[in-house]
């Protein structure tokens, strides 16, 4: 194999255990890492390729061969050094004693894997070799694209194998290696089109050119434009390569001779020669190339790929404290973790009730919604009080017919005022009853959403709180009504100090002072009733008032305060029975997945970090 210069060897290395590492930790469960992927068409000489770098004999055969990914690690020993090999898929991991079982055990995997015959898997397989003559790289190795299924195939194979492959290529950290015969229309391929889809300018896809002793006489200026990158171009180009071909395996052509025979062929080659000498051609070219090109993408991409752990590592730890460390296994530890969750949902409860910082950060907009209910309720009042003055002034011959008991014309009996003040505030008795079923109907709501937040994970936990929440919400709700309802009742005694009503009759008669005009002649009947007029108006703003802040203060008292003190005092004691407090702590089985989950990522990830740490220093 040739060498890369000591200069650029010395990172070349390490770049690559790096990644190699970073893989090895299972970090692509988080994140994707750069990577080098060969993809190509069936038969397209893709398994040659890869035996040709690693030196050790892979499945071959007609139909699909490759049927999971294979993630080929190759790292050069020194000259001397033992030939070393290694296989592990799943929870399995084998040492290869020699190169010639290799291809057995790769087939053993896949059929554990995807079962024996012709399914394909997205497990990966992993084959490390050591050697003196293989290349500082890693591959993965992908399923040919297949265009028909044939024998017990699928018949939506060709689709399987697709998106298998995207979802390896479609990665930004992803260089496609494709691989096309030089004896087919290279805008045709399959492989090709599939790395434009996902690269089309070309930034990231290195193409390889397989079987040029196959190219018919006449056509070798084909292949040759391709490779200079005349007919479709990649930013990264391509090479071409001759490796051992069916004829040759069957003569036992060894590797090493094959190397010899490929390099002899590009040399003597009239057409090819100029690619040889440009260092477009060969195996061994191929691989010190895409060393330099995986190195680089390593180097260009660690940046952004320690800025994605960091992010990673936040997310996690963030989702580990939503999820909390789940109930000890202690019994008196389990009863104090109950204590102290339940402690601090009903803390909570009443911090929302005083509009303070909740403690499970969920963000409650109750005050928001009672002053803009409240709000409502005070419209409600002035608009009936509106409308009263409307129709009195509308209706006066019906008012006098109406009210006007024994007394002449001109004089306001009392019991008439009384009896139409009565009338109106019992006409707001209805709408503040209402008002109080909306705001406990959104209490309970707002409640029953802070008790999911708080005690997320405890299923059982949350049906308890939700079931005691409605059943004092109701308790309160039919002691506020029983109060508002009183209210109205004493409403129904027409009273306010003397000082007060003087002051607002004073000013309500200035104002029609003010307003009236040396023109207006009134009738008896309009006088009386506009003297009662500045008497009602009077009376009904300082009623309006009183219930404007009594109706509300009723209602956030019961519904609030109440309902979250007694609350409080109901979930302690409920807790208290041994066997409802072990039914409390069942926790919901996502969430011990997820947590599991969460803090096998971190702690990948964490170690991913420390790498990379070491890595920076170093370099």
């Amino acid at each position: 194999m040739s060498t890369l210069n000591q200069q650029y060897e010395e990172k070349v290395r390490p770049c690559i255990d790096l990644i190699d590492s970073l893989r090895s930790l299972g970090v692509e469960k988080d994140l994707a890492l750069p990577a080098i992927a060969v993809i190509g068409d069936q038969s397209s000489g893709k398994s040659s390729v890869l035996e040709a770098l690693s030196g050790v004999a892979l499945p071959r055969g007609s139909g699909i061969v490759t049927r999971c990914p294979l993630e080929l690690k190759m790292k050069r020993k020194t000259d001397g050094d033992p030939w070393f090999g290694k296989i592990s898929y799943q929870n399995h991991e084998e040492e290869i004693k020699k190169p010639g079982l290799v291809e057995k055990k790769i087939r053993d995997a896949q059929d554990k894997m995807a079962g024996s015959g012709v399914g394909i898997s997205d497990e990966l397989i992993t084959l490390e070799i050591a050697s003196p003559d293989v290349p500082d790289l890693t591959l993965i190795d992908l399923p040919g694209i297949a265009r028909v299924a044939v024998e017990d195939q699928p018949v939506n194979i060709g689709d399987q194998i697709k998106r298998l492959i995207q979802k390896f290529i479609q990665k930004q950290e992803t260089i496609s290696l494709v691989v096309v015969p030089c004896n087919v229309d290279i805008a045709t391929t399959e492989a090709l089109k599939m790395a434009q889809e996902v690269d089309p300018d070309g930034e990231r896809t290195v193409g390889i050119l397989t079987k040029p002793d196959l190219v018919d006489k006449g056509t070798e200026d084909t292949p040759v434009r391709i490779v200079h990158n005349e007919v479709i171009c990649l930013k990264k180009g391509y090479m071409i390569v001759k490796c051992r071909g069916q004829k040759e395996i069957t003569d036992k052509v060894s590797l090493p001779e094959a190397l010899q025979r490929e390099e002899d062929f590009f040399k003597e080659h009239a057409h090819f020669q100029i690619l040889y000498e440009e260092g477009k051609a060969t195996v061994p070219k191929l691989a010190e190339k895409l060393t330099l090109e995986l190195v680089q993408h390593i180097v260009k991409n660690l940046p952004h790929l320690e800025e994605q752990i960091k992010k990673k590592i936040q997310k996690a730890q963030t989702q580990l404290d939503r999820l909390g460390s789940g109930p000890p296994l202690d019994t008196a530890e389990r009863l104090g973790f109950l204590i102290d969750k339940v402690t601090e949902f009903t803390q909570d409860v009443i911090c929302l009730t005083k509009g303070e910082d909740l403690k499970c950060q969920f963000r409650s907009n109750i005050f928001f919604k009672l002053r803009d209910q409240f709000q409502v309720w005070k419209q409600t009042i002035d608009s009936s009080g509106n409308k009263f003055n409307q129709n009195i002034q509308k209706e006066v011959a019906q008012y006098e017919l109406k009210y006007r008991g024994r007394e002449l014309p001109g004089f306001i009996n009392y019991k008439t005022f009384e009896a139409m003040i009565q009338d109106q505030i019992k006409k707001l008795e209805q709408p503040a009853v209402l008002k109080l079923m909306t705001v406990s109907e959104m209490v309970k709501e707002e409640l029953c959403q802070l008790a999911e937040k708080s005690l997320f994970g405890f299923p059982n936990l949350i049906r308890a709180a939700k079931m005691q929440i409605e059943s004092i919400r109701n308790n309160k709700q039919e002691t506020a009504e029983s109060m508002l309802r009183s209210q109205f009742r004493m409403e129904m005694v027409v009273y306010t100090q003397d000082s007060r009503y003087s002051k607002k009759l004073g000013k309500r008669k200035r104002e029609d002072e003010a307003a009236r005009t040396v023109n207006w002649v009134f009738s008896e009947s309009e006088a009386t009733l506009k003297e009662m007029m500045k008497h009602i108006k009077s009376y009904y703003q300082i009623v309006g008032q009183r219930l404007a802040d009594q109706i509300p203060l009723v209602i956030r008292y019961y519904m609030l305060q109440e309902l979250a003190a007694q609350l409080h005092r109901e979930m302690l004691q409920m807790i208290q029975d041994k066997a409802t407090s072990e039914l409390m702590l069942h926790e919901d089985s996502d969430i011990d997945t997820q947590r599991t989950h969460c803090m096998a990522s971190l702690k990948r990830l964490s170690a991913a970090r420390r790498l990379l740490g070491r890595f920076s220093m170093k370099m």
